[in-house]
């Protein structure tokens, strides 16, 4: 045999060998119940990063809960609203949404409060002590002649809904409008609907479509500057 036949057997030989080595050197495919257990292994790591992620969160948000103030829709919803009314001034006027209906506040001035107990104007008025008709119509608080808090008379809170056909009557706190009774009126609110009138206190003029006063909705001063309308005073 030539020594070139026994060198080229040799060359075979050595590669094959090595292709085996390469071979037996690879990782050897797993089995079934090792993919299985595998899998379980990634879910449950899956699971508990997603636990400890969500308790993270809970804690992250927690803090801002507290100090959240109602959205509009919130609000609307019923959620209370905090009226500033520190640079509010007499005859002027501040509209709010609640409970996705309309509310004033309003500050009267001296004349226009002692306007609301003059024997005068109650003769015009419906229900002039609200123990009528319209003896459901604001809370006890304010079952008054000013229909306000007391201590709190120049300062007005009313649902801005005329009781009649739910319009949204119009502010009209000028004294003696010839369009409206001339010096009978003593400034208040006119629903260009129907016709109905009411006085700034919200009580409703006698011989009108609307049959009672219109409301007053709870609310409370938290301070001299500020009103929250939707919760009650403390008792």
């Amino acid at each position: 045999m030539s020594e070139q036949t026994i060198d080229l057997k040799k060359r075979r030989f050595l590669t094959q060998a090595k292709l085996e080595v390469q071979f037996k050197s690879l990782p050897s495919k797993p089995s079934t119940s090792e993919q299985t257990i595998d899998l379980k292994k990634r879910r449950f790591l899956t699971q508990a990063t997603s636990v400890v992620g969500a308790v993270g969160v809970g804690f992250v948000a927690w803090p801002f809960v507290s100090t959240w103030k109602p959205s509009a829709r919130a609000k609307a919803a019923g959620a209370p609203v905090d009226v500033d009314i520190s640079k509010l001034e007499a005859g002027q006027m501040v509209r709010v949404l609640w409970r996705k209906k309309p509310v004033w506040i309003f500050r009267r001035g001296a004349e226009a409060n002692a306007a609301l107990s003059s024997p005068e104007l109650e003769a015009l008025l419906a229900d002039p002590n609200g123990t009528g008709n319209s003896k459901s119509q604001q809370p006890t608080y304010a079952n008054n002649t000013h229909r306000t808090i007391e201590g709190n008379e120049e300062v007005a809170v009313i649902v801005g809904v005329c009781t009649h056909l739910g319009c949204s009557p119009t502010y009209r706190p000028e004294p003696g409008a010839a369009d409206l009774g001339g010096e009978e009126w003593k400034g208040g609110f006119y629903c260009p609907c129907h016709g109905s009138k009411f006085d700034l206190a919200g009580r409703v003029y006698a011989g009108v479509p609307a049959p009672t006063n219109l409301v007053i909705p709870p609310y409370h001063f938290v301070s001299d500057a500020l009103i929250r309308i939707g919760v009650d005073p403390a008792a």
